[in-house]
């Protein structure tokens, strides 16, 4: 494993990402986006082809299509992907994934891994993305993670279990194929209603793969925390803060 990189074993990995083979609308409607600035700054104005792994159902992938000619989803979930082809009726996808996308080599001016770097092996993972990007092509990695510095939203995660996957001093290591990582952070806000916040807490891969009981629980803390608590009613637009960190590596030319 490169040093650095996600800590989950590849069983437990495999477990909790299977969570993620369903319920792609929910996830689309409620997951967050990503800031303009932070695209920008990752995807270069030169790229072609785009291809973007771990698409899912398109959060980053519609950021593609505005700045790329030809872009190409990959994603595991034929779930995911049919809900990304419904918006996104132009963009070919492929079932695959990060380590195994079974694309042409040295074709891609950018591959971009958004939300799903935990996910994936990243030894496996970091080798595919130097032989599918031509030379000085760009890997771009990014994730949003809740602002838990906000106490209300600190408490929200505990409950929702939304733990940050990667410490802010996280540093993924690519290895010599890439030039050292540059990294931003971009903060934000997503807009959603009180009920999506549980619809929210219920996309997430610790509320998938929990048992009926458990879920039933984080439900209702959910409930008596937003309703009760916070004193929201359910249609209630909150303003939900966000860090984005992103994270920027050209592939050598040699």
């Amino acid at each position: 494993m490169v040093p650095g990189g996600p800590r989950l074993a590849a069983h437990r990995r495999r477990t909790l990402a299977r969570g993620y083979l369903q319920d792609g609308e929910r996830y689309d409607r409620v997951r967050p986006g990503y800031p303009d600035d932070c695209v920008d700054w990752l995807v270069p104005a030169s790229a072609v082809w785009a291809i973007d792994i771990g698409a899912g159902t398109g959060k980053f992938t519609r950021e593609l299509v505005r700045r790329s000619r030809e872009v190409v989803a990959v994603d595991p979930s034929s779930d995911m992907l049919a809900v990304l082809s419904r918006s996104l009726p132009d963009v070919r996808t492929v079932e695959g994934t990060a380590e195994s996308t079974g694309l042409p080599a040295s074709s891609a001016g950018v591959v971009t891994i958004a939300q799903a770097w935990h996910w994936c092996d990243p030894v496996e993972t970091v080798a595919e993305a130097a032989r599918i990007l031509a030379p000085e092509g760009v890997l771009a990695l990014v994730w949003n993670q809740l602002d838990v510095s906000v106490p209300w939203v600190h408490r929200l995660s505990r409950i929702m279990h939304a733990g940050d996957v990667f410490r802010p001093s996280y540093r993924p290591l690519l290895g010599a194929r890439f030039t050292k990582p540059e990294s931003r952070v971009f903060a934000w806000t997503q807009l959603l209603s009180a009920s999506d916040v549980v619809e929210l807490a219920r996309s997430r891969s610790y509320y998938q793969n929990a048992s009926v009981s458990t879920r039933a629980r984080v439900d209702e803390n959910l409930r008596w925390y937003l309703h009760e608590h916070l004193g929201h009613p359910w249609n209630a637009t909150l303003e939900l803060p966000y860090l984005t960190y992103a994270w920027r590596a050209t592939r050598s030319s040699s």
